[in-house]
């Protein structure tokens, strides 16, 4: 099969192209607003973008407020900060109901049950029942060309400036036991994979 995007001839129920890059990890953004309402939204076109210094990009839709802007990009911008929460299997019931459409006054933290504590450089709050937490400074926004005007895409940039990890997932080594936490990915449609042991490999670089 071959088809072109723009032109939407795949002939398939559904477009597969976000069944084609994945697995995609999960951004689980969580802000605060000018007012002080926490929010809380996962983001699947979400990745770390380079190592030094360490830095993150979550990419955001149009939203339904009169600015088209979806809350977790609007409170970035205006507060210049973020946590992002690695959502895992115990959190995926919690993970899926923040992705509805609610209202900037809904707290999302406070309506799934989960629990927010105090972030160490930012106001923005972390979510406890996560093992790991990055705290980040936003940098930038990069509006993407749209095809029409309700393509309205934006790629928001931070500098992760502190990071929490649970240590009941280091190892006596002192190496991130990923399996254990059971972290989360994105597919297509509404399906999502989950990192565990016999999920892994190992491959060493060459030299």
């Amino acid at each position: 099969m071959f088809y072109e995007p723009r032109k939407k001839n795949h002939g398939l129920p559904k477009n597969p192209f976000n069944s084609l890059v994945i697995p995609r990890p999960i951004g689980w953004i969580s802000s605060v607003d000018k007012n002080g309402v926490f929010n809380l939204a996962p983001y699947s076109f979400f990745n770390a973008v380079s190592y030094s210094p360490p830095t993150v990009m979550f990419a955001s839709g149009v939203g339904s407020a009169d600015d088209k802007t979806k809350d977790s990009a609007r409170n970035v911008e205006a507060t210049g900060e973020f946590v992002c929460n690695l959502a895992t299997w115990d959190t995926r019931e919690q993970m899926n109901q923040t992705s509805a459409t609610l209202s900037p006054e809904t707290d999302e933290i406070a309506l799934t049950g989960l629990t927010p504590i105090a972030s160490t450089l930012v106001a923005a709050p972390r979510i406890a029942e996560a093992p790991v937490h990055l705290e980040c400074k936003y940098l930038k926004t990069v509006d993407m060309p749209g095809w029409n005007e309700n393509d309205i895409y934006k790629v928001l940039f931070g500098e992760v400036v502190g990071i929490h990890v649970n240590d009941e997932f280091i190892t006596d080594e002192g190496l991130i036991d990923v399996a254990r936490m059971l972290p989360i990915g994105r597919l297509g449609y509404n399906d999502y994979t989950r990192v565990y042991g016999e999920s892994t490999f190992t491959l060493d670089r060459p030299d």
